[in-house]
């Protein structure tokens, strides 16, 4: 599931929170947004059952957390650009788990 939230800084620069992005597919998002002249401003691991345990880091046993990436960018065209590439992955990783339980 996607989240955004898009805001202007003193810095000129935009952001864009994912929320909730698959572990497996952190690494790819990771390359994504280095490719595209983005940064990792912030990745978090927030508990699924108390709202107050908020991790920087992977804890050791990862079950119960989502995981929160926030990402920033000068220009908004690239933050939308690997906002389209997240979202046409997340809706081919859904297809292709709909075509298993076929």
């Amino acid at each position: 599931m996607l989240i955004e939230k898009i805001s202007d800084n003193a810095n000129n620069s935009v952001k864009m929170e994912f929320k909730n992005v698959l572990r497996e597919t952190v690494p790819w998002l990771e390359e994504i947004v280095s490719e595209y002249r983005c940064k990792i401003e912030k990745k978090e691991w927030k508990s699924k059952y108390n709202h107050y345990v908020v991790y920087d880091y992977e804890p050791f046993c990862s079950d119960g957390f989502e995981i929160n990436i926030t990402i920033s960018s000068k220009e908004a065209e690239f933050l939308n650009f690997v906002r389209y590439l997240y979202e046409m992955k997340m809706q081919t990783i859904k297809h292709l788990n709909n075509c298993i339980l076929i």
